[in-house]
């Protein structure tokens, strides 16, 4: 079919030579004449070799596209290779992403046989108007609070800089005003996301997992989480530290019905207490079964040291605060929550029998052995990168796509069709790292599999090592294999992105990479 005349051309001396053999013996009139044919057919072959890849095309198109799109592709691959010299730009892919012809997708002026990645390389790449580490974030007030951070970043005061952003109400236009604090929102009403919006503040970082930059009370540094068990030697069944007796929840409630619940509490806080020695909370907690990790309010992901003070310890965590504690849990089972007063008498039958069977109870606590899931692991891995930090990768994440959106910004193609098949150029960066890196998949494979492959495979090549490496344990840091937990699109939030952000099939993600050009995702590796 459409091979033979390429088959023909391979070979085009020996039928000259032939020609020219004849003339040379005298035949030079028909030599001549079938000279003059076979130029003349050399010349409308490619127009040949055209109407041949359309008709198999068109033909092919009566069929099942998807199991023909492979043979296509090679069809419209030969041609493109037999004629890539005599195409002009019009027919390639356009800087502004238009006009692809259906065999574009390559500069005229490429090497011969350079692939769509290696053009989409080239011509995608940008120089940024701003270098962030000859000219760091600068951020007034505050101090510079880690050791290292993927993007230059300065805290501190100076009249003479202009400041990126400032904590406190904005004072100067373009620089944005940032609210920190880590106090509960039904104490204080502006750390509520949507009250601080609307008092001006641009930036939020506040222990929900909505603000733009939590800051929460958890961190391996901060809480040796991991430490091992030691023997359960109270009698009492639990321990209480518990010294603000004004609570708005109903923690005094819930401590007191247990108590009616026959549940034998210690009491090491000013609020019904019976112990009266000063001792180190976690050691002391690390003597009883159970703890009660009851906080000042009922906010989703106000969840403070009391929590984690009782995972360092080992006993397990008997809750009143964040509705969503599941979420914070080590693993299935290892807590136990009271939601409402109500809870209270299934909760204490909960804790008595865990008391009376000790294979139940050690259930509770296996993690503290197997090591905690890889949800919980990635909610705390958040905070390997100091929330300082994070908050100056935001503003330069901010900077740049704010660049990227005005009008003298050079417009990208971020994707090269070639045949019926289109190479689109995506980006990623593991989260609390800044710089991205180059990934392409195919319209044949335009899955979510596929890009989590594509991540594998990019940061495997980089010989990449995860950025909460050196802050977990030893015991839970793993080998040097990868693994993917979540990949979701730059901007959302932490909490979308730990527990509620999923495409919804490989339709929707092919819809978010063909309405994105050069889409950009951020990577949780466990």
């Amino acid at each position: 079919m459409g091979i033979v005349p390429n088959q023909r051309l391979t070979r085009p001396g020996s039928a000259l030579e032939d020609v020219e053999s004849l003339n040379s013996n005298g035949a030079s009139s028909s030599g001549n004449i079938i000279s003059n044919t076979k130029k003349r057919w050399y010349n409308l072959l490619p127009l040949v070799v055209a109407l041949v890849v359309v008709t198999e095309i068109v033909f092919l198109g009566r069929l099942d596209m998807a199991k023909n799109a492979e043979l296509v592709n090679s069809w419209a691959d030969s041609f493109y290779q037999f004629t890539t010299s005599s195409w002009s730009r019009d027919a390639m892919v356009g800087r502004d992403g238009s006009g692809l012809g259906v065999l574009g997708g390559f500069d005229r002026s490429s090497s011969e046989g350079e692939s769509c990645e290696e053009w989409l390389e080239r011509e995608d790449s940008v120089v940024y108007a701003r270098d962030f580490q000859k000219e760091p974030i600068f951020v007034s007030g505050g101090e510079q609070e880690w050791k290292s951070c993927a993007v230059g970043c300065k805290f501190g005061f100076d009249s003479n800089k202009k400041s990126d952003a400032a904590f406190g109400l904005p004072q100067l236009a373009g620089t944005a005003s940032v609210l920190r604090s880590m106090e509960s929102a039904q104490y204080y009403s502006e750390n509520s996301v949507a009250m601080a919006r609307r008092r001006g503040y641009k930036i939020v970082m506040t222990t929900s997992l909505s603000s733009d930059v939590p800051v929460g009370y958890f961190s391996w540094a901060e809480y040796d989480i991991m430490a091992p068990l030691e023997p359960k030697t109270e009698s009492a069944l639990a321990a209480a530290f518990i010294s603000n007796c004004g609570a708005r929840n109903f923690r005094l409630q819930a401590l007191e019905a247990l108590e009616k619940a026959n549940i034998k509490i210690d009491s090491y806080g000013a609020c019904h207490r019976n112990r009266n020695e000063r001792v180190d909370k976690v050691q002391a907690l690390k003597r009883y079964k159970f703890s009660l990790a009851f906080e000042n309010s009922n906010e989703e992901d106000y969840v403070t040291e009391k929590f984690f003070q009782s995972l360092v310890a080992g006993s397990v965590p008997v809750v009143v605060g964040a509705p969503n504690i599941q979420e914070f849990a080590p693993s299935p089972g290892s807590i136990l929550h009271i939601r409402e007063i109500k809870d209270v008498d299934s909760v204490a039958k909960k804790m008595k029998y865990l008391d009376g069977n000790p294979e139940a109870y050690n259930q509770s606590v296996r993690w503290k052995f197997e090591g905690p899931s890889d949800s919980f692991k990635a909610l705390v891995d958040m905070a390997a990168v100091h929330s300082s930090c994070r908050l100056c990768i935001y503003l330069a994440t901010m900077i740049r796509e704010n660049e990227e959106k005005s009008p003298g910004f050079p417009k990208r193609p971020c994707k090269c069709t070639r045949g019926l098949e289109t190479v689109y150029h995506l980006y990623a960066r593991e989260r609390g790292t800044f710089e991205m890196e180059s990934l392409f998949l195919r319209s044949r494979n335009l899955t979510m599999e596929a890009l989590e492959s594509a991540v594998l495979s990019k940061f495997i090549s980089l010989k990449h090592v995860p950025i909460w490496k050196q802050e977990r344990p030893d015991s839970i840091r793993g080998g040097d294999e990868l693994r993917v937990h979540r990949i979701y699109p730059v901007g959302i939030t932490q909490r979308q992105a730990l527990y509620t952000f999923r495409f919804k099939g490989d339709s929707e993600f092919r819809s978010h990479i063909e309405s994105n050009p050069c889409a950009k995702f951020e990577v949780i590796f466990v």
